[in-house]
């Protein structure tokens, strides 16, 4: 199967800086493991493009967009940090809105390739900036990329499902779409009681027109594959089914993965790998994100993994010699693209998840049975 593949290497000469913990050149290193083991020989590589400032209006503020095309001179003013700009989270760097318009055009772009162009499957790996707000830089985010991706799929399609599995919740996201019942806002993550953005609750399903279509299943710290299992079985994939969407969009964010410095989870790549057979065995028109992970050698199995998915080529697990070699020259090594071993939780972190799952199968509306 034919994939529209969006290009990252106009990304690959940003930075937030070298003490950030958003490493752009993950991006790097797994397109170049992609093509090693041929997954870009099944795809149609495209080169991405910036979006139009009138489309950004859908979701952000005229204020905001002014606020960035003044920062992507590099240099910070003391007022930009009402809109979240500064020297922590969202660092001001030399083409941070030229940056920030790429990666939104880039999901765009591969929301268009789905919608009127004839792919069934489109992935764009430097998207998935799922915290920007209208008016604010949030969580490593500037502008939010899988909001434009959706609005495109909107001239189209009636029903949009939207699945988050990055380790944060996807609290932009759900934002924008809170009150729209064409959209189905997803997300698997972090309690917020211990983790950014501190949202993401059981109880947020959704507002006015918008009740019930918003679902949300925060995890405590240290969650194995056991758990998550049970959750995507009892919650997640029924609900996807009685909304019955007409295209998906994923962000797939790696930092739910165990080993992963910013976040408490313990998942096996087995999880992130259910949530995309799932996905795959659903047959709609998909188009794939990419998200946090700030393990760069977990980044690279999850997304390697995706596009074989995603194409349906098949993959060998050992690590070229030629990449080893150049993620050497990055700090980064990698012993296998292996799955590894199911991990497991404990009791604790088990009533934990079957309260939240109790809690939704009870309340949720679409998973509450006549």
């Amino acid at each position: 199967m034919r994939v529209a593949f969006i290009d990252t290497s106009p990304f690959w000469r940003f930075s937030y800086g070298p003490a950030h913990p958003f490493k752009l050149h993950r991006l790097l290193l797994t397109q170049r493991m992609q093509g090693l083991k041929g997954l870009l020989d099944h795809s149609d590589v495209l080169p991405p493009e910036p979006i139009d400032e009138g489309k950004l209006l859908r979701f952000h503020t005229p204020d905001y967009l002014r606020i960035l095309r003044e920062a992507n001179s590099g240099v910070f003013r003391d007022y930009m940090a009402l809109y979240g700009l500064g020297y922590g989270d969202n660092p001001v760097f030399p083409g941070l809105y030229d940056y920030s318009r790429l990666v939104a055009g880039a999901s765009a772009l591969a929301a268009r390739k789905v919608a009127s162009e004839g792919y069934l499957r489109a992935f764009n790996m430097a998207g998935g900036l799922h915290h920007a707000m209208p008016d604010r830089a949030y969580g490593f985010c500037y502008l939010n990329d899988p909001v434009m991706a959706i609005y495109e799929l909107l001239e189209r399609y009636e029903r949009v499902l939207y699945l988050d599995v990055d380790a944060h919740h996807g609290d932009g996201v759900q934002l924008a779409f809170y009150h729209n019942p064409r959209v189905l806002t997803i997300s698997t993550h972090e309690s917020g009681k211990y983790l950014f953005p501190g949202t993401g609750h059981e109880y947020e399903m959704g507002e006015g027109s918008g009740y019930g279509y918003a679902l949300n299943v925060p995890f405590p710290p240290m969650a194995g594959d056991d758990v998550y299992t049970f959750a995507l079985e009892e919650v997640v994939f029924p609900a996807v089914e009685r909304f019955n969407p007409q295209v998906v969009v994923s962000q797939l964010g790696a930092d739910a993965l165990a080993g992963d410095p910013l976040t408490h989870w313990n998942l096996s790549l087995n999880s992130f790998l259910r949530v995309l057979k799932f996905l795959d065995g659903l047959n709609l028109p998909w188009v794939a994100l990419g998200g946090g992970g700030y393990n760069i050698p977990n980044v690279v199995r999850a997304w390697t993994h995706a596009l074989a998915v995603l194409t349906g080529a098949g993959m060998t697990y050992d690590v070229p010699e030629e990449w080893a070699a150049l993620a050497e020259g990055y700090g980064v090594r990698l012993e296998s693209l292996e799955p590894g071993d199911e991990t497991v939780s404990s009791d604790e972190v088990w009533r934990a998840v079957r309260d939240v799952v109790h809690f939704l199968k009870g309340r949720h509306p679409l998973l509450v049975h006549p």
